[in-house]
């Protein structure tokens, strides 16, 4: 029952601060306005900037920000034990994620659509522009690399996953295309789009579809990533309207069918047990985990949990990444203000719910029954299988694992098939992080498109790169240098390529939280200029600054870490990553006594060429 009571309780304490402290922050700090011009219309050009119902901005907000962050981080962070997990996705999604999430979505509505990185020149210093886009660069280099690794990991244990994630693609460009053409309505194709993918997922195991699994199943990690690199590229030079929307509107609906039918097969096994093992009896649902694993019980190999859990939970509690998505391409979709705390804070707190199953499923659905190396694992052995250290039982993957058997043991609690629960899941998994992966290659060709540009136009070597293919071309190929990244100790090799998941996680965390913490240094400075009140951000723009940077100072420097190891490929993201940040606090406690009450410039008026269209919009 105590996981049950758990579930419920942190689902309406979500919908208490979502109506409570949401809708303060929308009216009283924000001054959110119904009537105001917002850039999806003032700016529309059917591209980029395209207004768009709310529901159907949702799911593509919700989905992109979601993705596997708050899958894989909750599922490695429960290593250290359920509490100290639990209760920093609970009050850090509430008290600063969603916060930041709101705040840079708000600030890019006001700002013509802008990214952070553009609104940062402005609002704290023109060199400030250049740094924060500096530091999305690598930022999204590591996400591409980390989430592409994730999804071939995934098709690689769950081959029937393979051709439902496959499938979407196809119908969504149909759905996209359709509903341009004619207007219809999305929800009634999109729901028929994810009950063919139900189906195929249901028969992924037999016949034609499942040797078609098996035999991409068998195709390697590196191999899967270049596969899924060369999607983003076609999907990052789309309109939004054809490929990007449809599916993030069926992922959106496959994310809420399967969080409430995991939320229902939690309430059954929370009740009555989960599928019975022999017999009738069915076995109780009980917390596997120690409540904490720290000081002499802590894992062998496992980073210390302060600061490492604030970053290894990269998203779910808080993610820099999210005032890419916010300010990115939401902020161009968004048809009026009003949505914005829906849009915002709602979509955080709905991925913090969402951590919070996750975490169960690896604490207690995990102990109703595992098949691990052959054997059938229950209690707290299934547990310690895949947590007793560190980089154990297959790294990465492993973890990814606890999370698809525990929550498909919630959905066998229902009478669903094993075979079918473990599928969905898989699917679940690997079509979010494809989602999370297509929309951060879009961002990233408009930071590379956008660096291409500040050098100017006369004489620019980088001018190529203003060009959305090029731009896109160069975005794949050094994602994919950083995902061939082989496992710790392992020779640079095509035999070792992309098995250094695990070693790019903390990387990634770290690069993603310090970009959090930048972010709100914008928002920040932004109510600064316009004399709005500070206080419920100063601490977590704080927290966001120092807890990344102390953990990735002692990746670079502890004994066993990246120096040590000879990881330049870290090591140099890590060093760039850091002097980038201090450059741009520093440029922050310049500015921070000249900017109070002072209004920044203007944004110079878009001029409109021929070329637009081309070049599929930019972020500014």
């Amino acid at each position: 029952m105590v996981t049950l009571l758990i579930a419920i309780g942190s689902f309406i304490l979500y919908l208490i601060a979502y109506h409570t402290y949401g809708k303060f922050l929308g009216k009283k700090i924000f001054g959110l306005d119904p009537n105001a011009e917002v850039p999806s219309v003032k700016f529309k050009d059917g591209i980029d900037y395209v207004p768009t119902k709310r529901n159907i901005i949702f799911g593509h907000h919700f989905t992109s920000i979601a993705g596997t962050g708050p899958i894989v981080g909750p599922a490695l962070a429960v290593i250290w034990g359920w509490v100290p997990a639990l209760l920093w996705v609970i009050f850090g999604s509430i008290l600063i994620g969603a916060v930041h999430d709101f705040g840079a979505l708000v600030v890019s509505l006001r700002n013509r659509g802008q990214t952070v990185g553009d609104v940062a020149g402005r609002v704290l210093a023109p060199r400030a522009r250049l740094l924060f886009l500096s530091i999305l660069f690598m930022a999204l280099t590591i996400v591409l690399a980390i989430f592409g690794l994730v999804i071939a990991s995934v098709f690689r244990m769950y081959p029937s996953a393979i051709f439902p994630c496959i499938i979407q693609i196809p119908i969504a460009i149909a759905i996209g295309t359709l509903i341009h053409k004619k207007g219809s309505n999305m929800l009634i194709p999109c729901i028929l789009a994810l009950l063919a993918m139900y189906l195929s997922v249901y028969f992924g195991n037999s016949g034609l579809l499942n040797s078609f699994n098996l035999a991409l199943s068998k195709w390697s990690i590196i191999t899967w990533v270049i596969v899924l690199l060369i999607y983003c590229y076609i999907a990052s030079v789309l309109p939004v309207w054809t490929l990007l929307q449809p599916r993030d509107f069926i992922n959106s609906l496959q994310l809420l069918s399967s969080i409430g039918l995991v939320m229902l097969g939690l309430i059954v096994a929370g009740i009555w047990g989960g599928q019975p093992t022999s017999g009738d009896a069915r076995s109780n649902l009980e917390i596997i985990a120690p409540a904490a694993r720290i000081g002499e019980n802590a894992p062998e190999g496992a980073p210390w949990i302060f600061p490492f859990l604030f970053i290894t939970i990269a998203c779910g509690a808080i993610s820099g990444f999210h005032c890419l998505v916010s300010s990115g391409t939401t902020s161009k979709q968004i048809s009026s203000e009003k949505d914005a705390q829906f849009i915002g804070f709602g979509s955080m707190l709905t991925e913090g719910f969402l951590a919070v199953l996750v975490i169960l499923a690896c604490v207690a659905g995990l102990g109703l029954g595992t098949d691990f190396n052959g054997k059938t694992l229950v209690g707290e052995e299934a547990y310690m299988a895949r947590y007793e250290s560190w980089g154990g039982a297959k790294g990465l993957a492993s973890k990814i694992g606890a999370f698809v058997d525990g929550s498909a043991n919630f959905l066998k609690a229902l009478g669903i098939s094993s075979a079918f629960a473990i599928a969905l899941m898989g699917v679940f998994v690997a079509s979010f992080a494809a989602t999370t992966l297509d929309t951060a290659c879009r961002l990233q060709r408009y930071v590379i498109q956008e660096l291409a540009s500040t050098m100017g136009s006369k004489k620019n070597p980088l001018k190529l790169f203003q060009n959305k293919h090029a731009a896109t071309t160069l975005a794949v190929i050094l994602a994919f240098s950083v995902a061939a990244t082989p496992a710790p100790g392992a020779d640079w090799s095509i035999q070792n390529a992309g098995k250094g998941g695990l070693n790019l996680w903390p990387l990634f965390g770290a690069t993603n939280q310090l970009l959090a913490g930048l972010a709100f240094l914008v928002i920040i400075f932004w109510m600064r200029r316009r004399k709005i009140s500070l206080w419920f951000i100063l601490i977590p723009a704080v927290f966001m600054l120092f807890l990344p940077g102390m953990a990735m100072i002692i990746e670079l420097f502890r004994e066993g870490g990246w120096i040590k190891k000879g990881n330049y490929l870290l090591v140099s993201f890590g060093i760039a990553t850091l002097a980038l940040e201090i450059w741009m606090i520093i440029e922050a406690v310049i500015a921070w006594p000249k900017v109070k009450g002072l209004m920044e410039e203007p944004i110079p008026d878009i001029i409109i060429n021929s070329d637009a269209e081309n070049e599929g919009g930019r972020s500014c």
